[in-house]
């Protein structure tokens, strides 16, 4: 299959995570690298839907750093501790975190003053084990729900499947 992006932004966006997980499954069949899979991923999110910042932060030393990995946007923070704003947390917590207004998240990292709401989604490897969060920004508060948690937690979960 040929390797292209797609723009999403005018469909409902429970079908455009559809047509996204679809999307990104093909493009990245019989590849076995976390890293190709993140820049991939990274490309294809960032450029379906047009956000600030779409990228992954990886696990350097477990339960203390992230690192940033592949991303789309402008410069990321390079390294933040587990615990510290919301990447940290998402990484400490395990879970999901949706920020409708980052200002108003206690700790808050601004890596870019532009970015507004949040959602950072923990990657988990085949052994359940944290190997990075996806942190997407965006410029526009409350951008993130429900639909977006439930749908990047499946296309995160190509990670725990991979083999």
């Amino acid at each position: 299959m040929a390797e292209v992006t797609l723009d999403l932004r005018g469909m409902p966006k429970a079908e455009a995570y559809a047509e996204l997980k679809k999307h990104i499954e093909s493009v990245l069949e019989g590849i076995n690298d976390d890293v190709a899979a993140m820049a991939t991923m990274s490309c294809l999110l960032h450029n379906a839907f047009g956000h600030l910042w779409t990228g992954f932060y990886r696990v350097v030393e477990p339960g203390k750093l992230l690192r940033v990995g592949p991303y789309q946007g402008t410069l990321g923070c390079l390294e933040i501790r587990f615990g510290k704003g919301v990447c940290g947390t998402s990484a400490a917590k395990g879970e999901t975190l949706v920020v409708a207004d980052v200002h108003a998240f206690p700790g808050h990292i601004t890596c870019d003053g532009r970015s507004a709401s949040e959602i950072v989604v923990p990657v988990f490897g085949p052994n359940r084990e944290l190997i990075a969060v996806l942190d997407i920004d965006s410029e526009h508060k409350a951008t993130f729900d429900d639909v977006d948690r439930r749908a990047l937690e499946e296309i995160m979960g190509w990670f725990s499947r991979r083999k």
